[in-house]
């Protein structure tokens, strides 16, 4: 497996956050709301398996010191085999490159493997957030990163 990092525009990217918007509103019975699919100013991550892009993950500044995580997502028929957490790991490497001691996110709270997977990678819960707020299926997680040596 290869990560690479991808544009906005990328149409594989296009492809795995079209995938991931529809998973999530088969997931919470429609309720997520109509979200903007994808935006310029998220650096996009690609993890690519015999030459195609099979899941993704971006990181988007909420200021200086604090990166987001936006739009995690792995194929079905890829899961399981540790992409998603090898993916977590190098957008934690871009957050921290990029200068953020801080990652954060949102999940839902139907979505049981990815809060699971927050939390076996030192995500504590915080609380909800920014645009978050009020939305009854939202959690919020954060990770502080190591400081450089």
């Amino acid at each position: 497996m290869l990560i690479e990092s991808r544009p906005a525009t990328d149409p594989e990217i296009a492809a795995l956050v079209t995938a991931q918007q529809r998973e999530l509103r088969a997931a919470d019975g429609g309720l997520d709301g109509q979200a903007t699919l994808t935006h310029d100013d998220i650096h996009y991550l690609a993890a690519v398996v015999g030459g195609r892009a099979v899941g993704c993950g971006g990181l988007q500044a909420l200021d200086g010191d604090t990166g987001e995580l936006k739009r995690m997502y792995v194929r079905p028929a890829y899961r399981g085999r540790g992409i998603a957490r090898q993916l977590l790991a190098a957008l934690e490497e871009l957050a921290f490159q990029r200068g953020h001691a801080v990652v954060c996110l949102e999940t839902g709270t139907y979505l049981p493997a990815a809060i699971g997977l927050y939390s076996s990678c030192g995500y504590e819960p915080i609380p909800v957030y920014g645009e978050y707020v009020g939305n009854p299926y939202s959690v919020c997680f954060a990770k502080r990163l190591p400081v450089a040596a």
